[in-house]
């Protein structure tokens, strides 16, 4: 019989290099508004949603005034962050565009609407929140059908307005 991890098994948190501790936290803390949970000197900290101890880890120990990785290299595509609410992906966006900050995509999945971004250090970010599973697209022979088309953006903004 082939082996199946536990459904109930989750991701629990993401650990990455940066070249400027400060400007990462800038970035995960003043922008998304993670809180900062502990801090080891200037050359780590653990950052989360809610209280947990994190869900991000920070830290420069190999590569504090480094470059970013190549993009035509093997590692982390992006680290996606699930909004528990539409209205949640809704009001990032918001503070993305009021600070200026640059996306290098959106789309809509049919299982997700998602927002992409590059942190400061090019490591790839996906904003997104899950539609709820009764509304994902299935085809004929009931196999999940996920689409890649374009975001309604003004759609989502405007949950900011009520």
């Amino acid at each position: 019989m082939e082996y199946k991890i536990p459904a109930q098994t989750r991701i629990g948190h993401v650990h990455l290099k940066v070249t400027d501790l400060q400007r990462a936290l800038d970035f995960y803390c003043g922008i998304l508004g993670f809180e900062l949970m502990q801090k080891y000197g200037d050359q780590a900290a653990f950052i989360s949603a809610g209280g947990y101890h994190h869900h991000i880890g920070l830290n420069t120990w190999y590569s504090r005034g480094g470059q970013p990785a190549p993009q035509n290299t093997a590692g982390l595509f992006h680290t996606a962050i699930l909004y528990p609410e539409r209205k949640d992906l809704a009001k990032a966006l918001q503070r993305l565009i009021e600070a200026k900050y640059q996306l290098t995509g959106a789309a809509d999945h049919g299982v997700s609407e998602a927002i992409y971004l590059d942190d400061p250090d090019k490591n790839g970010v996906e904003l997104y929140w899950d539609r709820p599973r009764e509304e994902w697209p299935f085809d004929a022979d009931g196999q999940l059908k996920m689409v890649t088309e374009q975001l309604d953006i003004e759609g989502l903004l405007a949950l900011n307005e009520s």
